[in-house]
């Protein structure tokens, strides 16, 4: 299985890409290759003026076409995905995600943006073409409070619904490599 990490958060050190990195790290034997992609690490004028030609935007496009598994993350702001991730959405071919699993997670503030992972970010998604959208993972601050400064494994301490409801949205995919690995003929 092919895995490709997509970050839209525009900042470094954030919760949605803390929860993404820890979706990846869940999915570490299953994946037989794993990328990412930034999308705050790509050139700003060329996502500003929907430059899909430019190397780096285009060698991020091009990861979409060689996955068979993409983990889009996003934090919400206004009830919608972040606008990095628009950028960079728009810049993806109309059926981009087609014969792709796709599983959403999203970070808030509160409760109140539980469902802008299914009126937002779902539906641009499946407009991509996506019919395997696995159920999103949606977590709020305090699901996922900071770590303090210096920590030892830094970041956030993901609580324990989270961490079930991750788990549960991720089983379909480690069902997908059981199946596949017990269809592997034995090796001598």
């Amino acid at each position: 299985m092919k895995i490709l990490s997509i970050s839209g958060s525009p900042s470094q050190r954030s919760r949605s890409g803390w929860l993404l990195e820890l979706a990846q790290a869940r999915l570490e034997n299953a994946a037989h290759e794993r990328h990412r992609v930034y999308v705050r690490e790509l050139p700003a004028h060329a996502l500003v003026a929907a430059d899909a030609s430019h190397p780096d935007v285009a060698a991020s496009v091009a990861r979409v076409a060689e996955a068979d598994v993409l983990i889009v993350s996003t934090p919400i702001y206004k009830a919608a995905y972040s606008g990095l991730l628009k950028l960079w959405l728009d810049l993806l071919p109309q059926d981009a995600l087609r014969g792709k699993t796709v599983l959403p997670l999203a970070t808030g503030g509160s409760i109140a943006h539980l469902l802008a992972v299914d009126y937002a970010l779902k539906p641009v998604l499946s407009a991509l073409g996506a019919r395997n959208i696995l159920d999103g993972v949606y977590a709020t601050d305090a699901q996922l409070p900071s770590l303090p400064a210096g920590s030892a494994t830094g970041g956030y301490a993901p609580d324990d619904a989270l961490l079930e409801r991750l788990d549960r949205a991720l089983q379909p995919l480690l069902a997908a490599t059981d199946r596949m690995r017990s269809a592997e003929p034995a090796r001598c």
